[in-house]
This record gives structure tokens, C-alpha cells and sequence, in this order.
């Protein structure tokens, strides 16, 4: 049995262009290429983009997957890891929950919060070796002691800005706004605005962070919400913003 690359597409969640990414780079080759040109795929390809879709979950990139794909030739035993990953995560995700849920009936019964409640299943460490690997010790050090530095409220204004500018780019890309037009480069700039409140961001650190954008799932996320290659013109933008200003 064996599907075209429009229904996996559908049934994953993700898009044709995306499948045909993840071939260029080796990633997954359709199991045959029909006379029409279309792209089919049989189980072992849809196994395969099942890994590929887990590790991006798990923040790897597409050259780290290649390099977990290629290790792991045993696909039973690749699986298992995922799955108890993913055990974690929904572990974690199940302690968020209660955390909002005791803070939420304690605060509309007046009652005592309690930090070990109110986050319990948080930890923005989480990200620490990442962003140690891809800007040095320094950033990850910096950006951690301004984030403690910062009570509740200007946590949730941050957050709050880096959302509009989300809405905003989400709304460029439904009018159709060229990336290099003034209304979409005003948007770039709040966007380097908003990092330069942790970082001294340089050319090469925004235009990486806009790829990154699109090649992380977790910030494509934050953007195709909004609109389906929304990161796409975030990238761009920045790209273009970063090689004009800085």
C-alpha cells in the first residue's frame, strides 16, 4: 500500500512542501516517483517520517536527524527511545496542568500559593545546552539571570510583545506583503528590537535565528499559527533587515 505525498501530508500534519524538503535533504525519499511526476510513499517512508516528525518534536535538526537516522538502523529500538521521550514529555505536560489548575482554584478561593506549585513542570532550563551550543555559555548565562531578574508581570509583557509580532507577520503574510516592503521591514525591526533586550543581536545571529525559525518546529509553530509560512516570511524578513541594518 502505498500513498501520494498530498494525503501524508494531510494525515501528518504538515505540508507537500515540507515532505519534499526533508527528500532534497536526504531525509526521506518517496518510495516511487509515478509518470505524472507525483511523489508516493509506501510504510516503510510513512515509519520513517514518523522518526523524522519525533525528533523534530524533540528540537533536533534536520542534519542532527540525519545523523540519528543514519545510527539507528534498528527501527524497533529507535521507536522505544522515542516513545519513552515521549512519556517524559507527557509526564511534564501532565504536571503543567495540574500546576495551572492549583494555581487557577487557589487564586479564585484567595487561598496561599506556593512556588513549588505554581511551577511545578516549568523550567526554561530546559533549553540551556541548546542555546549554549549555538551562541557560547555567555548568552545562555545572560539571558538567564535578565529572565530571573524579571517578576511575574514584565514575564507575561514579554511574552506578550513577541506575540503581537507573531499576529503581525501573520497578518502581513494574509495581505500578501513582500519580505523587503516597508510594512513587513517594520515588523523585522520590532522583531530585532525585542531580541536586543537580552542580546547585542549581530547580522549573522538574526539572520541564523530567522533560519532557525523555519527549521525548528517549535518557532515554525509559533509563526504558521497564524498562517501557514508565516516563518518563511520571518525569515526572509530578518534576512533582508539584518543585511540592510546591521
Amino acid at each position: 500500500m502505498e500513498w501520494s505525498i498530498q494525503e501524508i501530508a494531510k494525515k501528518a500534519g504538515t505540508t507537500s512542501r515540507t515532505l519534499r524538503h526533508y527528500g532534497e535533504r536526504g531525509l526521506l525519499e518517496p518510495s516511487r516517483i509515478g509518470a505524472n511526476g507525483y511523489r508516493y510513499y509506501d510504510q516503510a517512508a510513512l515509519v520513517r517520517l514518523q522518526r523524522i516528525l519525533l525528533l523534530r518534536e524533540l528540537g533536533l535538526s534536520l542534519p542532527a536527524i540525519a545523523e540519528v537516522l543514519a545510527g539507528q538502523r534498528d527501527t524497533s529500538a529507535a521507536l522505544r527511545t522515542h516513545l519513552a521521550l515521549l512519556e517524559q514529555e507527557r509526564d511534564r505536560l501532565g504536571r503543567r496542568i495540574a500546576s495551572v489548575r492549583t494555581t487557577l482554584h487557589k487564586t479564585e478561593n484567595g487561598e496561599e500559593l506556593m512556588a513549588d506549585e505554581v511551577f511545578d513542570g516549568f523550567d526554561h532550563t530546559a533549553y540551556e545546552e541548546e542555546v549554549t551550543e549555538r551562541w557560547g555559555r555567555d548568552a545562555y548565562a545572560k539571558g538567564d539571570r535578565w529572565w530571573r531578574s524579571l517578576d511575574a508581570e514584565r514575564k507575561k509583557a514579554f511574552m506578550g510583545e513577541q506575540a503581537g509580532i507573531a499576529r503581525d507577520f501573520g497578518q502581513a503574510l494574509k495581505d500578501g506583503l513582500p519580505a523587503d516592503g516597508d510594512e513587513v521591514q517594520a515588523i523585522a525591526r520590532r522583531q530585532v528590537a525585542w531580541l536586543s533586550t537580552t542580546t547585542s543581536p549581530s547580522k549573522e545571529y538574526v539572520i541564523g535565528l530567522g533560519r532557525m525559525y523555519v527549521d525548528d518546529p517549535r518557532f515554525t509553530a509559533t509563526y504558521d499559527k497564524h498562517g501557514e509560512g508565516a516563518a518563511v516570511l520571518v525569515r526572509d524578513a530578518l534576512e533582508i533587515y539584518a543585511e540592510r541594518n546591521l
